[in-house]
């Protein structure tokens, strides 16, 4: 079991990979909520890439992302995708020094997981940081 607790204490910068412009979108209220909560959220659609999503830019690919905060790193790459899609992210992660993979609620990748652990990312599934950051002050 991931130390949530450790991993949404120690990370500043999360990098919403499908983050949605449209409020109504889970992506959009999540990454909404982590912003205003202090942490830095960097979006990651190629389909909106180069637009300005919740006063940050947009970036088509995770190594984008990683290269506009560089020197700094990405904490947590927060991924809003389908379950099939996670191990390209995952891959992504990994080569930009990310320090942790999370997939929201609903979606596991097991190849995935084991790929982010081998390299030393820590890996919450199935988990969404809008729910799970509020039950740290409890």
């Amino acid at each position: 079991m991931p130390d949530i607790a450790r991993i949404l204490n120690n990370s500043r910068t999360i990098a919403v990979v499908g983050l949605s412009p449209n409020p109504q979108r889970a992506s959009y209220q999540v990454a909404d909520y982590m912003q205003a909560h202090g942490y830095r959220v960097l979006p990651v659609n190629p389909a909106c890439a180069g637009q300005q999503l919740l006063g940050e830019h947009c970036h088509a690919t995770l190594a984008e992302a990683a290269a506009a905060v560089a020197p700094a790193r990405i904490d947590i790459v927060d991924c809003f995708r389908k379950a099939e899609d996670i191990v390209p992210i995952a891959r992504d992660a990994i080569a930009v020094g990310a320090g942790c993979l999370w997939t929201q609620l609903d979606i596991v990748n097991e190849e995935a997981a084991e790929l982010a652990r081998a390299a030393g990312l820590d890996v919450v599934m199935d988990r969404c940081p809008k729910i799970e950051l509020p039950l740290l002050s409890r």
